[in-house]
């Protein structure tokens, strides 16, 4: 998965967390320690998607604009990376037994990763990010009583 992707899969969760709060590309940029210019970048094509809002001034931000119980990680990724090609064979009519073999297998993987990447919504990555979270204070909980 690239970069761009990844990013802008943070910023959709972070913003589809708090969707009545501005959230500006600098905050976002912080906690995930990337440039607010490369994440505004990321946040235009979300905009340009209809994912997110952009309000500007004093208390601006983005917001979260989409359905996150249907918006999937694969539609995300395919806002910013070919998802339609798999592995190729340079010159197929040349290839032998064992380049057809990793061709097939790579090809199973791909569509595999498409397939599970299609099935995970922003509210199944939002429960995710809420459970772990819970986990990490019943951890620190134990930690203070010990």
């Amino acid at each position: 998965m690239q970069t761009s992707s990844r990013l802008a899969i943070y910023a959709l969760i972070e913003l589809a967390s708090n969707p009545d709060r501005q959230i500006s590309a600098a905050e976002i940029g912080t906690k995930y320690r990337v440039s607010a210019h490369h994440l505004a970048k990321v946040l235009l094509t979300l905009g340009r998607a209809g994912l997110v809002q952009s309000i500007r001034g004093v208390g601006g931000g983005y917001s979260f604009t989409g359905n996150a119980k249907r918006l999937t990680l694969f539609d995300i990724i395919s806002l910013f990376e070919d998802t339609s090609t798999s592995c190729k064979l340079t010159d197929p009519s040349a290839a032998t037994d064992e380049e057809w073999a990793l061709f097939n297998v790579s090809n199973e993987i791909n569509d595999i990763s498409i397939s599970t990447y299609r099935s995970i919504s922003i509210a199944t990555l939002l429960k995710q990010v809420d459970r772990r979270r819970k986990a990490q204070a019943r951890l620190d909980a134990e930690k203070t009583e010990a």
